[in-house]
């Protein structure tokens, strides 16, 4: 999915200057990275938030026409004011189609009602992470991974070692860990004939 958006160069600086944009209806930002200064920049405010509300925007390369010429970037940082659905800045990393880039990228679950688990087992499935650190190329990012919960059995969990990556894309692990992605919870029912059946 190609996302594209206009932003223009920023002059002023500072936490003023930053309140005279938004009340404009701006948002300011910066793009940063790669062998050049970072570039403060300025977007429409209104374009922005609707991006900001699509998936695909935080996990994909990403091309913004600044002054008329054309950079891809990833999102990098969004901040949001603490109560109004305003947002406050937007930072944006440069990427070189031959480096590659770590990014969290959303996990879409598949077929998990029709999981063993589930239908046979009448556990219910937890999802208790909902996005993988990854580092690819920025070709082969992908805008999410499917995770099929298909064969998943009443006792077992899904760990990110398992989750079947798309080519050229690697997981992203901290120090040894192998964390817990989904895992099957038993209903009050269930648990309560399982205490039946031992007693």
């Amino acid at each position: 999915m190609q996302i594209e958006f206009k932003a223009t160069q920023r002059e002023g600086q500072g936490s003023s200057a930053s309140r005279r944009l938004r009340r404009a209806g701006q948002v300011p930002g910066i793009i940063y990275g790669g062998d050049v200064a970072a570039t403060p920049i300025t977007m429409d405010h209104n374009e922005m938030y609707h991006l900001l509300n699509k998936e695909a925007f935080h996990a994909s390369v990403l091309t913004v026409e600044l002054d008329g010429k054309k950079q891809t970037v990833v999102l990098r940082d969004t901040q949001w004011h603490a109560y109004k659905p305003q947002v406050l800045h937007i930072d944006f990393q440069r990427v070189d189609a031959t480096h590659k880039i770590h990014l969290k990228v959303p996990l879409h679950f598949v077929n998990g009602e029709n999981s063993p688990a589930v239908k046979l087992g009448g556990g219910m499935i937890s999802h208790v992470i909902n996005e993988l650190d990854v580092q690819c190329l920025p070709g082969d990012l992908p805008e999410f991974i499917e995770v099929d919960l298909g064969n998943l059995e009443a006792d077992q969990s899904i760990h990110a070692s398992q989750v079947k990556l798309p080519k050229g894309v690697e997981l992203v692990t901290h120090g040894d860990a192998d964390p817990v992605i989904v895992t099957v919870l038993k209903t009050k029912g269930e648990a309560a004939a399982e205490e039946g059946a031992e007693g």
